[in-house]
């Protein structure tokens, strides 16, 4: 799974490394602890608001992690779907509209993980150089109906982050690891065009296994209340 992350970059570097042409929302603090519920920054592609029938741009946009289906009742479940299995998007109700509609790309430095070694979880960063992780996500709208119909926070925006097998060169820190899109990859993923699951499922199966360079960190980062640049620090 992916429970935590690092996001340092600025609204100006992830505009210039994923070409956006609409940035939405507050710029986010740099993060060297991102926790679930939090407020992160996505990448997608839709209409502009005030023009649905429009083709759709590249946006930046503040979301919140934990993704919460549109007939959920309340905010709560978003913290059960941080993350989402890509072998079932396709099929599970939580994650099958999004899937055909609402792909989307969270941003990272990197992401931690906990080993198993006798008898402690040893977190480790992963990370790919000093390049930025594209992982690949889901977003839904859900309408919060605890809110006046001409409030405009009614909609809340969430995200989950997809997740696969971890390869063989990571599998012995934790079985599974986020999907990362190489970039002749995202446009495709993006597209809000392809709409048809199977397309969906051959999108997911030409993602490449990741390269990624992970070494261990200290167990400060195990509390969320931990937030600093020596969180990146090799032990």
């Amino acid at each position: 799974m992916c429970g935590r992350y690092a996001s340092t970059r600025s609204d100006s570097d992830l505009q210039a490394v994923f070409d956006i042409a609409e940035t939405v929302g507050a710029e986010v603090p740099a993060s060297y602890n991102v926790a679930p519920t939090q407020t992160v920054r996505t990448v997608l592609e839709r209409a502009p608001k005030d023009e649905p029938e429009a083709d759709a741009v590249r946006q930046l946009r503040s979301v919140r992690w934990g993704l919460i289906p549109s007939w959920a009742k309340d905010v709560k479940i978003g913290s059960r779907l941080i993350n989402a299995r890509s072998e079932t998007i396709t099929e599970k109700p939580s994650f099958k509209k999004a899937a055909s509609r609402r792909r989307c790309i969270v941003p990272a430095d990197g992401y931690y993980e906990w080993e198993k070694r006798d008898g402690a979880k040893v977190p480790y960063f992963l990370h790919d150089g000093d390049g930025v992780l594209a992982m690949a996500g889901l977003y839904e709208l859900w309408r919060d109906p605890t809110k006046a119909e001409d409030d405009e926070n009614r909609w809340v925006w969430s995200v989950t982050v997809l997740t696969s097998p971890a390869a063989d060169a990571l599998g012995h820190i934790h079985d599974r690891s986020p999907v990362v899109l190489p970039p002749d990859l995202r446009s495709s993923w993006l597209d809000p065009a392809v709409t048809d699951l199977g397309d969906v499922r051959d999108l997911l199966a030409a993602i490449p296994e990741p390269r990624l360079e992970p070494y261990e960190v200290s167990t400060a980062v195990n509390s969320v209340k931990n937030n600093s640049p020596e969180l990146l620090t090799p032990v």
